[in-house]
């Protein structure tokens, strides 16, 4: 339900924009209405009803995430009548394959998904709107949302994105294993020791010895780009240089990282073949586990596993870490009219869906909704919030999609290649060198 405040919000963004609400479920639109609506609409109120304006939402989110997505755009569907979204869900693996092609040929949705780190091709490309404007006919204050979620979504001064929230990972553990490997406080909270490469691999070896049989750290080696960036972001590595010309991944920091991981799978204090690690850690095979705020909802609720959350710990020396964000865009080919109706859908999101969206375990960008009551009485919030502050988002370069690839599979070919991290560095640096030429 929309409280006081979010519903003069919403109702704002729909007759601002210049919607008319056919059948009114709330109260007081149509004063704006009789002032800002186009002549034709109100002509249209006059003659009787009026179809809602339908438009087409894309998004890759699967699973609990798709569940909650699902209830918001519910949601917003039954709270008035002047706009209807039709969504359209996507496989993760092929999403921005088929929203790259929508946004070149000029037919696809009217709002879509885009991870931070993915939209500035589409600007470069003049693909998606710079909402600026559009926000202001709506009345949306981009000044409500996180400065730093708004200026990772602007470029030359202007916002192309309504940000939705921050993402990132947190240390997940299990108490039963931690307090028999006696590294568990009385408050349950974990016992980390020293927080070096050299402490908290003598923490997994204490695990190793107490507790045998169970992973000390299940390590996402299927998708070791993001535990690498983690660690690597900690040591203070950069994967560009400021100017964002030249590669920064061929040095000490990035080396010692990949070190370390090894010497985890090297000691079995890590299973290099587990294909699943996510599930390891679910099903209580593993005590550890850097996993996503979007997990929070899915380890939590499982009455069988005792799950605490604490920041990454700083092994390399700063609390410093990956992060994304998922955003909201509009393509440029949309209609005026549609573009009215996705603000006043994407206003609705963030104000008033991103309540729901926070239960999921992402951070929302909006201020209001992170300071709720509702949202900080959740488990391990306040970790959450506190991890958000530290969190790094990919350089901002529209090459940063084949770089990101580029990445993935050089240090596949390192992990479970067997290449030599340094023979590995000088190529992976090479490569990204020449995407930033061509």
């Amino acid at each position: 339900m929309l409280n006081h405040r979010n519903k003069g919000r919403f109702l704002r963004a729909l007759c601002i924009g210049g919607i008319a609400l056919t059948y009114l479920t709330f109260t007081g639109c149509s004063n704006a209405l009789e002032t800002n609506a186009p002549q034709l609409a109100k002509e249209k109120l006059a003659q009787g009803d009026m179809p809602p304006v339908e438009i087409s939402f894309w998004n890759p989110f699967g699973g609990g995430e798709g569940d909650y997505v699902e209830q918001i755009i519910r949601s917003f569907n039954t709270s008035q009548k002047a706009v209807f979204v039709k969504q359209l869900r996507l496989e993760s693996n092929e999403y921005y394959v088929k929203l790259s092609t929508a946004l070149s040929s000029g037919k696809g949705p009217d709002v879509a998904v885009a991870h931070v780190d993915r939209i500035s091709p589409f600007i470069k490309a003049k693909q998606i709107l710079a909402l600026d404007a559009l926000a202001n006919e709506s009345g949306f204050h981009f000044d409500e949302i996180e400065s730093f979620n708004v200026q990772s979504v602007s470029f030359n001064g202007k916002p192309y994105a309504i940000p939705l929230d921050t993402h990132f990972h947190v240390l997940y553990y299990n108490k039963e294993i931690l307090k028999q490997a006696n590294l568990l406080n009385e408050d349950e909270t974990l016992k980390l020791g020293k927080t070096s490469p050299e402490g908290f691999i003598q923490m997994l070896t204490q695990i190793q010895t107490k507790v045998p049989g169970v992973q000390p750290i299940a390590v996402n080696t299927p998708y070791f780009q993001e535990p690498f960036l983690n660690l690597y972001y900690e040591a203070g590595g950069d994967l560009l240089t400021p100017d964002l010309s030249k590669a920064a991944i061929h040095n000490d920091k990035a080396l010692q990282v990949l070190k370390f991981y090894q010497l985890l799978y090297a000691k079995r204090l890590a299973d290099l073949n587990d294909k699943t690690p996510w599930d390891s850690f679910h099903n209580g095979k593993a005590a550890l586990w850097f996993g996503g705020v979007w997990e929070a909802g899915h380890h939590l609720s499982e009455k069988s596993l005792r799950v605490g959350v604490a920041p990454l710990p700083p092994i390399f020396g700063s609390p410093v870490h990956w992060g994304s964000s998922h955003t909201l865009v509009v393509p440029s080919y949309v209609t005026k009219e549609k573009q009215k109706a996705a603000m006043a859908f994407m206003t609705y999101f963030s104000e008033v869906g991103s309540t729901l969206w926070g239960q999921a375990g992402h951070v929302p960008a909006n201020r209001a909704v992170v300071q709720s009551q509702a949202y900080q009485q959740m488990p391990y919030r306040d970790i959450f919030i506190e991890a958000q502050r530290q969190v790094k988002f990919a350089p901002k370069t529209d090459k940063y999609a084949t770089i990101f690839t580029t990445l993935s599979e050089d240090l596949q070919s390192i992990i479970l290649g067997g290449l030599d991290p340094e023979e590995g560095l000088i190529s992976l640096e090479k490569k990204i060198n020449d995407i930033l030429a061509n």
